[in-house]
């Protein structure tokens, strides 16, 4: 059985003291940095650039950025999908991948213009945010499944070189914004049921006004899998407290709590497996009974006021507490092994402070001046135990570890004239590691130590508005990214932490455009990255990656995205070609030669979705999309590869309010994924060790749930 963890519902009101840091993003407030100002108006007021009210002025500031930034609205009554993974929201964005497991005990996969692509677990090289507050840890792991989308509003999505103005790990940024309570409060309430055993249920309540209004969210969601052992449950709660003491103050309270229990991990597959039985576990999955347990609490607050008419100052505080349990595919009874059952006892926290001045310059425009400062802090507790076929042995590791980053920043964002719009920034990081361990014996000696990085982001952007309907623009910047305390974990050898692991470090630049008419919509970009150091896993085996630096990676590609109305029509299309590889040779697992030219693995060369949404009754909503994937290969040595795949999905949905005043509105829904049933590797487990490099994608599937609102 697994190792049962406590439930995070009655540990949270230990967090008030770990409250220690707070994301003073590189931008006020927004997911773009650089959408502070609106366009030259004599009578435009100053604008905090929240990204928590969905306007058309929010699209016009959108519109107008010097970067990628594409969002996405979320309504948690009328989307007609359960809203349990991220990949159900960013599904066709242009440049970005983001791709469901089907293995809870691994967390989503996302990859934005190729970063994050080879990630073996979680996030990695990709800045996840919710409410300003990062899920992405101080050594730059991330963790998408902790944000609550029933709850949420908007999901934005930052490419390209301004994203590292939001520093470690910002290959591109994913911010997810839980929507503002119902002024008046309300209610709903919600079930759906799928094959496969997938069971949902979740419920919220609104209350209060505009002076204090607090919404609480919670919902229970478990599945049987599809796979042989891949189930998993797991219960998450979100609240959000909003009070306005006068009409220049703001101050916002968010409660997050997840747990999940049981997410078993039926591991990769070799080719033959995924081609004669994709629905097995591996073998040594059901011998180790591998799996996850996690627990996690988080708190936060944040204040914004509004100063005069030009300054304003935003103030954010986070912590909070996780503790994982995760079982391996390999005993780690080996005297100098680190054991097969990871536990791990972690407390995080930060708290910054952003200070914005939007006024105008001596020619009239406007002239918005950003300068912030922020720290990070991790702890935590791992140890190490053998895992005697799914349960816990002796111990093999025990150590302390401490993960920290001290951030300052500043930004111009300034109209030069009505056409032509400049913003600029940088970024100055500070990251340090450090390992303390006190599992010390002959044959495993004391592997403590500590690593630094420092670094600094500078960032640049132009715009030129054409046109009313039509804007060029173009930036260019530097980032880094550090290993993270889990890539450091395992060295080649296994002989302790992997010192010697460096910070990757890019160069990137692109030119887009975007135009808009009254009933399309189309945008453009071409990019170039290039980096150094970039960390690479060596060989993964048994769900434990060696990583190593490698020199002179490049991606470069084109997105294009389109959407448009024609009457009760509503296309989309979207397409990214990229183009990532090694620009250099080297030697990889084994004294493997990888040669110059090898496609990085994890990353397709042609990406598209097209989807389409019809209208044939104010009631009734119907859709398809279709998605396409070119081959991708499955290590660095490219010899070998997961197939392309096209594949379909349907939803429907049909809203109803009952006859009688003050009655519900009700909201039935279905949606309907690989329609055709298709065989296919939805992720690679990039450079495997034992081969097993696929996890398939789930075959058809249907999920049908029931809406109620009382407003």
């Amino acid at each position: 059985m697994p190792h049962k963890l406590p439930s995070p519902f009655s540990r949270w009101q230990s967090l008030a003291p770990i409250v220690v840091s707070c994301i003073g993003i590189a931008v006020p407030a927004d997911a773009a940095a650089q959408d502070n100002a609106t366009a030259p108006s004599p009578a435009a007021p100053p604008s905090l650039g929240t990204v928590e009210v969905i306007d058309s002025a929010q699209a016009q500031r959108r519109f107008d950025s010097a970067a990628s930034h594409s969002s996405v609205t979320v309504d948690g009554f009328s989307t007609p999908s359960p809203l349990v993974h991220l990949s159900e929201l960013l599904a066709g964005q242009a440049g970005v991948v983001t791709q469901d497991r089907g293995n809870y005990a691994q967390d989503l996969q996302i990859a934005v213009r190729g970063f994050g692509a080879r990630s073996t677990f979680g996030v990695r090289g990709v800045r996840i945010l919710v409410d300003g507050i990062p899920a992405t840890m101080p050594d730059g792991q991330g963790q998408a499944a902790t944000a609550h989308l029933p709850s949420a509003a908007q999901v934005d999505v930052l490419r390209g070189p301004l994203a590292q103005l939001y520093g470690n790990a910002a290959g591109g940024v994913v911010q997810v914004t839980t929507r503002d309570p119902r002024p008046g409060g309300g209610a709903q309430a919600g079930m759906a049921f799928g094959t496969y055993g997938q069971r949902l249920v979740d419920a919220s309540l609104d209350f209060g006004d505009q002076e204090l209004g607090g919404l609480v969210d919670l919902s229970h969601f478990e599945t049987e899998g599809w796979r042989t052992h891949s189930a998993a449950r797991r219960t998450h709660f979100n609240g959000k407290l909003v009070a306005r003491p006068d009409g220049r103050t703001r101050i916002t309270t968010l409660l997050n709590l997840y747990d999940q229990p049981l997410a078993q991990d039926p591991l990769g597959l070799t080719a033959a497996q995924l081609q004669t039985q994709p629905r097995q576990a591996a073998a040594v999955a059901t011998a180790f009974d591998t799996r996850k347990s996690v627990t996690q609490s988080q708190l936060g607050v944040v204040v914004e006021r509004q100063f005069n008419d030009t300054d304003s100052v935003q103030l954010r505080a986070y912590g909070g507490a996780r503790e994982l349990t995760q079982y391996l595919s390999f005993s780690g009874a080996a005297a100098n092994s680190a054991g097969g059952v990871v536990d791990l006892d972690r407390g995080y926290g930060g708290l910054g402070m952003a200070w914005t001045r939007a006024t105008r310059s001596a020619s009239g425009l406007p002239l918005t001046w950003t300068a912030g400062v922020e720290a990070h802090r991790m702890s935590e507790h791992r140890q190490g135990f053998v895992n005697q076929a799914g349960a816990r042995g002796d111990l093999r590791r025990n150590e302390d570890d401490r993960a920290t980053n001290t951030d300052v920043y500043a930004q111009v964002d300034a109209w030069l004239s009505p056409q032509w719009r400049a913003v600029a920034g940088f970024r100055a990081s500070q990251v340090r590691v450090q390992v303390d361990d006190k599992y010390i014996t002959a044959a495993n000696p004391d592997d403590s130590g500590a690593r630094s990085w420092r670094h600094t982001s500078p960032a640049v952007g132009l715009v030129w508005s054409a046109t009313d309907q039509l804007n060029l623009y173009a930036n260019i910047g530097r980032g880094f990214e550090t290993p993270t305390l889990a890539e450091m974990a395992y060295s080649p050898g296994n002989a302790g932490p992997n010192y010697g692991l460096s910070a990757a470090r890019s160069q990137q630049w692109e030119i887009g455009a975007k135009w808009r008419g009254n009933s399309h919509q189309w945008e453009a970009a071409w990019f170039d990255t290039r980096s150094r150091g970039e960390i690479v896993p060596v060989e993964t085996v048994g769900g434990r990656s060696v990583y190593q630096n490698v020199d002179n990676v490049r991606r470069r590609g084109l997105e294009l995205a389109w959407r448009g109305t024609l009457g009760a029509w509503s296309p989309r299309a979207s397409y990214t070609y990229l183009d990532a590889h090694f620009g250099s040779g080297y030697q990889g697992a084994g004294g493997a030669t990888v040669a110059a030219g090898n496609r990085l693995p994890g990353t397709a060369r042609h990406v598209a979705q097209l989807a389409i949404d019809h209208a044939p009754a104010p009631q009734w909503r119907v859709g398809g999309t279709l998605s396409v994937s070119g081959a991708v290969f499955a290590n660095d040595t490219n010899t070998n590869s997961a197939a392309g795949f096209a594949v379909a999905g349907l939803h429907a949905s049909y809203q109803v309010r009952g006859a009688a005043e003050g009655a519900p509105r009700w909201q039935f829904w279905a949606r309907l994924d690989n329609l055709f049933n298709r065989r296919y590797a939805g992720t690679l487990i990039v450079n495997d060790g034992n081969g097993r490099f696929f996890e398939p994608a789930a075959g058809r599937r249907l999920m049908v749930g029931v809406r109620a609102q009382f407003l």
